[in-house]
This record gives C-alpha cells, sequence and structure tokens, in this order.
C-alpha cells in the first residue's frame, strides 16, 4: 500500500426535499383541506477516524464525496425521508483544515472521533404548514434548503510513542526493521526511506509504536532534500530517538545538523525528551569508538547509548531506555488528568 499523508477533498451535503402542495380529495368529505407534507432532510457529511488505516491513499483516487438530497414531501401529509449521510473514514491523526490549509477544523486524535463537516439542507414545508382561519387553501410551499460545499484538506499525522530521527543512512530503518515486524526499505544509499514507516516494538513484554520518518539533511526546513514535510509524523511522539551514525567523520556536527533542522521547523518538537544513540559501532576499532562517543557525549550533554542493528550491541538498553520515557510522560498524563478532573469535581 502507498503512503499518502495530505488529500485535498471536496464535499457537499444534500439539499432538502421539497414540501408539497396537495388538498385532502376523498369520497363524502366535503371539506378536505391541504394534506402536502414536508420535504426530508438533506445527507450530512461526517469525518471519522477508524481503525485499520494508516494512509489517505483512497482519497487519491476518489476525491469527490456528496451527500444525497431528502425526498420530497407527498400527498396524505406523507412528509420526505431524509437523505443518507457520507462518511469519510480516515486514520486516527487525521488533521481536517479549511480550503487555505490553514484554519484548523478539527484535529481526529482517537479512533472513534467523529466530525460534522457539511450539515444537510433542511426540507421545505408543505401546504399544510401554511393552513390558518385566514387562508384555508394555501397553494404553495417552501422548496427545501441547500446543502453546504467546501473544499477540505487532510492531513495525517502518525500517532506513535516514538520517534527516530537522524540524518540519511543513519540506521533509522535497519533499526526499525531489526526490533519491529515492519520491512522498511533499507540500502547503502541516502533517502532510501521516502516515506515514514511504522513499528511496534516490545520489551519486556511491554508494547510501544515507533515511527521512522525520511532522514534530514542540512537546509530541510528550506525544502532541500524531501525537506522537512514529514516531521508532523513526530510531533505527536512522546520521545525522540535520535541516531547518529558512527561512520560519519564528525558525529557532533551530525547531531547539530539534525537538531538545528528540528528548531528550524519549530511545533514544539525540540522540547520533546531525546534519547541519543550512536549507531553502526560494529564498524569502528574500539579507540575510534571511544572517541566519537565522547564527542558526540560533549554535544548532547548525556552518555549516547552504543547500538549495532547487526550484532544487536546495545539494542535491548536503548528499547528499554525509550520505553522508560513515554511510560513515565503517560504516568505524567494521567497524573494531569486526574487532577483536572478532581478540580472540576470540587466546583
Amino acid at each position: 500500500m502507498k503512503f499518502l499523508d495530505e488529500a485535498k477533498v471536496y464535499i457537499r451535503s444534500g439539499d432538502g426535499g421539497a414540501g408539497s402542495v396537495s388538498f385532502r380529495r376523498e369520497k363524502f368529505v366535503e371539506f378536505g383541506g391541504p394534506d402536502g407534507g414536508d420535504g426530508g432532510r438533506g445527507g450530512d457529511v461526517w469525518i471519522e477516524a477508524v481503525e485499520g488505516l494508516n494512509t489517505l491513499i483512497d482519497y487519491r483516487y476518489q476525491q469527490h464525496f456528496k451527500a444525497k438530497t431528502g425526498m420530497h414531501g407527498m400527498g396524505r401529509n406523507r412528509t420526505g425521508a431524509g437523505g443518507d449521510s457520507v462518511t469519510l473514514k480516515v486514520p486516527a491523526g487525521t488533521q481536517v483544515f479549511e480550503e487555505d490549509r490553514e484554519t484548523l477544523i478539527c484535529d481526529l486524535v482517537n479512533v472513534g472521533d467523529r466530525y460534522r463537516l457539511a450539515t444537510g439542507g433542511n426540507g421545505g414545508f408543505g401546504n399544510t404548514h401554511f393552513k390558518s382561519s385566514t387562508n384555508q387553501a394555501p397553494r404553495h410551499a417552501n422548496p427545501g434548503q441547500e446543502g453546504q460545499e467546501k473544499t477540505i484538506w487532510l492531513r495525517l499525522k502518525l500517532i506513535a510513542d516514538g520517534g527516530l530521527v537522524g540524518l540519511p543512512n543513519a540506521g533509522k530503518s535497519t533499526f526499525l526493521a531489526t526490533v519491529t515486524r515492519a520491512r522498511p526499505k533499507i540500502a547503502n544509499y541516502p533517502f532510501t526511506t521516502l516515506h515514514p514507516n511504522l513499528g511496534v516494538a516490545t520489551i519486556d513484554g511491554r508494547e510501544f509504536i515507533l515511527a521512522d520518518i525520511p532522514g534530514l539533511i542540512e537546509g530541510a526546513h528550506e525544502g532541500v532534500g524531501i525537506g522537512d514535510r514529514f516531521l508532523g509524523h513526530v510531533e505527536r511522539t512522546r520521545v525522540l530517538c535520535h541516531l547518529v551514525s558512527s561512520v560519519e567523520e564528525d558525529v557532533a556536527k551530525a547531531y547539530r545538523t539534525v537538531r538545528h533542522e528540528l528548531e528550524a521547523y519549530g511545533h514544539g518538537i525540540t522540547d520533546k525528551p531525546e534519547v541519543v544513540a550512536l549507531s553502526q559501532v560494529d564498524v569502528l576499532d574500539p579507540e575510534t569508538r571511544r572517541e566519537k562517543v565522547k564527542a558526540l557525549k560533549k554535544a548532547t550533554g548525556q552518555t549516547p547509548h552504543e547500538i549495532s542493528a547487526v550484532s544487536g550491541e546495545g539494542m535491548t538498553g536503548l528499547l528499554r531506555a525509550l520505553r522508560e520515557v513515554i511510560d513515565s510522560d503517560k504516568a505524567a498524563e494521567a497524573e494531569k488528568a486526574g487532577n483536572t478532573g478532581a478540580v472540576s469535581g470540587s466546583d
């Protein structure tokens, strides 16, 4: 399945059905009077986050969604049936924007979240509605109201616990393939990863989700390379796992390059906890390895994990470190929610 994280969609809710002009005509009924029914309501357009999706690829092949028009009213005071609604099904983490691509309409973070994007038009009144003591035989009815139409943008930001960042060929895809069942493309050239990948890692019997995005290079925030368009997929993560390849001549510079791009992107991404790892250490001799670990420690302010996806060295320790940060963040979030509930309950 191809990955698509942005789509432009046209939506239109259904028009309301027209009211009916009708008069009761029955044998032995001298004064029948009006009996035109109201029109049915037009269908709505909804959007809903569902399970089993992690891309917006469906909206590459269908961009127009229209709800059904309400049925017209009929004689004998019969109200027209309401038009069928349309529901756009999207992955959790999808944001909906107006046509200007800046005004946020809704953010569907959790599975089951729903939002009505366009409301169907009300049905028109039949002539029964206009009957009065001075107008006992009205010969007019209302047309149904028109539905709403608009163009919207869908933007997906993957929901993951941890995000992998680093320069191209830092070993992110290899790491993801080693610790999860994901099968990203792996090759010995830059920008092997062209779209984000998700995988579920397990450590000590507990699972968490990792997201791997294409590598960043200097100037990514200005569109150099693949740019920073995929950084939105690590905005929602609880921790960043910053991989620096030991093959880099200057590991400190490699680290600072990525951090600069993260800072230029903004959106609070640099405020997230960060776990740093020196990858591909199996290719270094002991002395060079010590030097690079020392240089990276000085640049990051923390002791980097030394890992090798090939030999398995340090992988368990890194996963436990990520899991610890994720658990800590979830506990803090739960405590905050509990305190908020307690304050609300006391009011």
